[in-house]
Order: structure tokens, then sequence, then C-alpha cells
């Protein structure tokens, strides 16, 4: 999909929704969660207002789940059925940055993942990753399948606490850049969003350069 890129993560809870919001402000760019499960908390309702602007950048999600659990299961309880292939897309002009639920090989349907979703539609990735442990392993694990795959990894965006060996033996090992780091926000707001953002704003212009952007 032209001008998308997919904000992957490692697993469930590693801070994909953060990252997406601090990306967003840094690029200016749009969000879209193709399927929210779970009506309570909506990570949409979260960037909307962690974003400047984001009642005009914040796209509404194609399919609203009623039950905070994988995508699969909450489907089969709202007796629906999730086929990615006929999602309507947001229109805009903007860097559309597409936030998947759980980690890349989570459930998107009852016979797809998350991973099978962004091969579709053939996107680039951002892969959000986040230092404890046993991350080394399920960070290199996603990278491997994403290449396998043949998905186009970015890069990846470290959320939280820093591990500069952990984070070192996975840049070394995997061939992948860490292209930025989100610390942890004792205060979370736009303010914090945007200070954090404009530290990571130059390290994404890098790898958001109209040649590669070219290659959607």
């Amino acid at each position: 999909m032209t001008n998308s890129i997919a904000i992957l993560g490692i697993h469930t809870g590693v801070g994909k929704t953060i990252a997406s919001a601090v990306i967003a402000e840094a690029i200016d760019a749009n969000y879209w969660k193709p399927v929210q499960a779970g009506i309570e908390e909506r990570d949409t309702d979260r960037v909307r207002q962690l974003l400047t602007d984001g009642n005009t950048r914040v796209h509404k999600e194609s399919l609203m789940l009623s039950q905070p659990m994988s995508p699969h299961a909450a489907a089969a309880i709202d007796g629906v059925e999730i086929d990615y292939k006929k999602f309507q897309w947001p229109k805009t002009n903007k860097l559309l940055l597409v936030e998947t639920a759980g980690g890349i090989l989570s459930p998107m349907s009852a016979n797809t993942t998350m991973a099978d979703f962004v091969h579709y539609y053939q996107l680039s990735a951002i892969l959000v990753a986040q230092n404890y442990l046993g991350s080394i392993n399920h960070t290199l694990l996603s990278v491997e399948v994403l290449k396998n795959r043949g998905i186009h990894l970015l890069g990846i965006v470290m959320n939280g606490i820093a591990n500069q060996s952990s984070e070192t033996f996975i840049e070394n090992y995997s061939s992948v850049p860490i292209v930025a780091r989100i610390p942890h926000f004792e205060i979370l707001d736009n303010s914090s969003i945007k200070q954090s953002a404009k530290l990571i704003q130059q390290s994404l212009q890098n790898i958001l350069h109209p040649d590669i952007l070219n290659k959607f």
C-alpha cells in the first residue's frame, strides 16, 4: 500500500501505540489501527489525545470488536469475520502509520496473522521492541520472520529503559539498525510526546528518504 508503514511489535505490550504516537509526531504522519479489540480503552483515542492535531490525523478503525483479546477470538465472540483484503483504507496525503495488534505472528483472523496482513499489502515496517529478559530472542525471531516473508524492515525502535548490551547484540546479529529510542514517560501527554519526537526526528527522516519511500 503506497505511502504506508506498518508498526509491528515483538509481542503484546511493548509500546506500539506510544511509539506510533511519537513517530507520527516526529514525521508528521497520520495514524490508523485497522482492528481494535476492546471498546473501553481504544488505542485510536489515546493517540488522538497525544498527537498534535490528532482529530484530523487519526483515522477510524475498520473494525471494532467488543472484547479486549486477540482479534480472532474477539471476532468469534462478536460473530464477525475479519477479512483484511476488504479493509477500507483511510484517504490521506500524508504518510500513514498502520499499527497492528500483538506480535507479528499474533492472529489477525481465524487463519491469518499480522505478518500475513503486512505482506499482503506489501507494507514496509518498523519493529517496536523493548528490553526485558528474553527480548533479544523475541526481537531476533521477529526479524527472521519478516526477512523470510520479504517484508522490508526499515529499522527497530526501542521503547522504554535502555540496555546497551542487548541493543548492540541485536543490531550486530540482525544487521537491522535501531533507528530510534523512546524513553519511559513519567508524564504522558502531548508535550512529552513532542519532546521525544524532536530527539528522533532526524534518524527517522534518514530511513524515510524519498528514495526509500518510493520503493513502497
